[in-house]
């Protein structure tokens, strides 16, 4: 099946955060496509990535970057798709914060949905959100997904609460 979703990223250096994004949309058995798009060494073929991603069959593109974080900004300038920002702290990063703020502070007119620092996954499950208000099938996955989250919470208090934590809440 032919990639619904692109993950991109400005050096194969933040692969080790971009990964958790392909990892939950595995999980949710969406097929997807990996890859390094970097605005400032790379830009025609960044240009060519993102103004072909629509005619490729791609629905939603990640774009997760360092630093200045230009990448998901420029994508977004030339495609139509929707682009979620990863901003990630890289080695030539301000803790993160220049890559927050970069894909963050958009002007009007060129919107990203920007996640946390490093929070791939969660760019993964926005990504799996935005497919699934179109295929039931997505959607079930995800609702599935966010009820094994509140298991896993549940569990967690039932095992305090026999560990003998005092809950005035229940």
């Amino acid at each position: 099946m032919n990639p619904l979703v692109g993950i991109i990223m400005g050096s194969d250096s933040d692969l080790n955060v971009m990964q958790a994004a392909s990892d939950i949309l595995k999980q949710f058995d969406i097929p997807h496509e990996v890859t390094v798009v970097s605005a400032h060494r790379t830009p025609h073929r960044m240009i060519e990535y993102a103004t072909t991603a629509k005619e490729r069959g791609l629905k939603v593109i990640i774009a997760g970057a360092g630093g200045a974080a230009h990448l998901p900004g420029m994508v977004a300038a030339v495609t139509v798709l929707p682009v979620i920002g990863v901003p990630i702290k890289s080695s030539n990063s301000i803790d993160g914060w220049d890559s927050v703020l970069s894909i963050l502070q958009m002007p009007n007119g060129v919107p990203v949905g920007t996640v946390a620092l490093n929070a791939a996954k969660n760019a993964g499950i926005l990504a799996a959100e935005i497919l699934g208000t179109a295929d039931e099938a997505v959607s079930k996955k995800i609702a599935d997904y966010k009820e094994s989250l509140n298991s896993e919470v549940i569990e967690k208090v039932e095992k305090m609460k026999k560990e003998g934590w005092e809950n005035k809440f229940d």
